[in-house]
């Protein structure tokens, strides 16, 4: 999947570019309006995240002229505008959300991925599954094997997570932004703590292993 991403500031455009290549997509990058506009138009991307204050031609007009195109290429608004006033402007000129700076990665990369769902008609799972274990995300009922697993609220989120993500090493920042959504501190062990614990709970009572450590980079739930 290709996204494309306009920011002219080159720190957080390359923090975008590497997460999101991380993340398993192609991205194409611009730093400025007018190309950003050229690439939307000419090349055919999933999403885009779109900054609103561009050298050049500012984010809303390359918004305006795309729907005026009829382009329906879905918009994640990126700005440091924080006003309502803001906002609802951004999502009139035919933004599909609007997220402000500074932001927690794991949010955008949600985000992207629920506009790009709407735009293809595809509707989000309540029920979660990886081999044995199923999660009833209205319930919060999670079982492995048949057996129910009693899960507290951050263990939840972990195992939704790596479900979310399974087969994909996960680092430490990133389950730290999606379960405690801040910046992760590498003096601290909360992350490991957390996972001990969901270990406990999903693999102690099965011979098959499904939460792995993967040495100096993260954890992975291994595809059953």
């Amino acid at each position: 999947m290709r996204l494309l991403v306009v920011e002219d500031d080159p720190t957080i455009a390359s923090f975008l570019v590497k997460g999101l290549q991380e993340a398993g997509y192609a991205v194409d990058a611009a730093d400025n309006g007018s190309r950003g506009l050229e690439l939307a138009l000419t090349q055919p991307y999933a999403a885009a995240v779109l900054d609103l204050m561009l050298p050049g031609r500012d984010g809303l007009s390359v918004l305006e002229e795309l729907r005026r195109r009829r382009v329906n290429l879905p918009v994640l608004i990126l700005s440091a505008k924080h006003s309502v006033d803001d906002r609802v402007r951004g999502l009139q000129a035919g933004g599909d959300d609007y997220l402000t700076k500074p932001f927690a990665f794991s949010e955008l990369l949600a985000r992207l991925q629920a506009i790009v769902r709407r735009s293809q008609g595809i509707t989000e799972p309540t029920r979660l599954t990886s081999g044995d274990i199923t999660m009833d995300l209205v319930s919060r009922q999670v079982e492995r094997g048949g057996r129910p697993l009693d899960l507290r609220p951050r263990e939840f989120a972990l195992l939704e997570y790596l479900i979310r993500n399974a087969g994909r090493v996960v680092s430490k920042t990133m389950i730290m932004e999606h379960v405690w959504n801040y910046s992760f501190d590498p003096r601290t062990n909360v992350v490991d703590v957390l996972v001990f614990r969901l270990r406990e709970k999903v693999d102690r009572d099965f011979d098959v292993k499904r939460i792995r450590t993967v040495r100096g980079i993260g954890y992975v739930l291994d595809v059953a």
